[in-house]
């Protein structure tokens, strides 16, 4: 079955939100644990070291990109088990990136948004994270890893337009 683009673009204050959610069958405390818990975010992103906290920073690895490069990551917040925000500045800008969790009877729901730079191409990014979380989905119920050749470009063309109506 071929992944469909589910991400929404919101116009803020401060210019555009990049809004994506995904549903676990799983408890709160497990799916935070998948996140926070390098050993088990090594399984759909990557691992981590350091200190975590917030107002610290952390080394990520990306072990599902070409050459799985390591980075800096800042930890915004870090309100367990509903919130964790971080922060991040690459070759593309900043990254501002917040993560909310809602339990539900027989669940867990992301709320996953990406605080857009105005430089940031949304036709880029947005497949990449429909990638990733659906990684993080597949992960936590142990089903097969998905294919980025799956994500993209098929979805560049939904994102572009959700990019021209904002």
């Amino acid at each position: 079955m071929t992944p469909q683009p589910t991400g929404r673009l919101l116009r803020t204050d401060t210019g555009r939100d990049l809004v994506l959610t995904r549903t676990f069958r799983a408890p709160i405390q497990d799916v935070w644990a998948s996140v926070t818990e390098p050993e088990r975010s090594a399984r759909w992103f990557g691992p981590w070291e350091g200190e975590a906290g917030p107002g610290r920073n952390i080394k990520v690895q990306m072990v599902f990109e070409e050459g799985k490069p390591w980075f800096e990551m800042h930890i915004d917040a870090c309100e367990p088990p509903r919130r964790l925000a971080l922060r991040t500045t690459d070759d593309a800008g900043e990254w501002i990136l917040d993560a909310v969790l809602t339990e539900y009877a027989g669940g867990t729901e992301l709320t996953f948004t990406q605080h857009l730079a105005p430089t940031s191409n949304v036709a880029d990014v947005g497949p990449g994270w429909e990638y990733y979380l659906d990684a993080w989905v597949a992960a936590e119920h142990e089903a097969p890893h998905p294919e980025f050749a799956d994500y993209y470009p098929s979805m560049k063309a939904y994102y572009e337009r959700l990019a021209a109506q904002s």
